[in-house]
């Protein structure tokens, strides 16, 4: 599958501003995060974009990712639909691209609320230093599950390297992503 028609399908499901802004973020985060590993970046790219396709149909938290993966079977290489199903935590993410996702769903949201706590709010003026303080803070965005963003040290990768690499990757886009 191309960008192309990954956007297509994102913007299909997707009515929500946020959640394609959120998409866009996990998508260039996870080409970053490929590169870093040596990994196929566009490949990687369309697991963070289409991650939460399913995410606006599902009542059950304990259905997101499944009904995803499973519109998707078929039309994206199996790597790809087995992380988008795995990427929440219900299904164990056992493959290196299945706990990347896992990782950096979390971080994302971590970093949009870390910009917005910044006296600038905006993405470009924030650094990594200032994110990693707001991780520490146990009260600062809660949704955040810092857990599931240490996930990152499971595939070899620190954590003050893998908010960076995320980071430099969104602001990339921060035209998209706060425009």
């Amino acid at each position: 599958m191309q960008r192309k028609e990954a956007l297509d399908i994102l913007h299909s499901k997707l009515k929500k501003k946020n959640l394609v802004k959120h998409s866009l973020a996990c998508e260039i985060g996870m080409k970053r995060i490929a590169e870093y590993l040596g990994e196929d970046a566009d490949l990687w790219g369309l697991a963070g974009l289409l991650h939460d396709i399913d995410y606006e149909e599902i009542e059950d938290a304990e259905e997101h990712g499944k009904k995803g993966a499973s519109f998707l079977k078929g039309k994206l290489d199996d790597k790809v639909v087995k992380a988008i199903e795995r990427h929440t935590g219900y299904i164990e993410p056992k493959s290196t691209m299945d706990i990347a996702l896992y990782a950096l769903d979390p971080l994302t949201g971590l970093i949009i609320a870390a910009m917005l706590m910044h006296p600038s709010k905006t993405l470009a003026e924030i650094d990594t230093k200032f994110v990693l303080k707001k991780f520490k803070q146990k009260g600062f965005a809660r949704g955040a599950n810092r857990e599931q963003i240490l996930a990152c040290e499971k595939i070899s990768i620190p954590l003050d390297d893998f908010v960076n690499i995320v980071l430099k990757a969104m602001q990339e886009i921060n035209e998209e992503l706060t425009g």
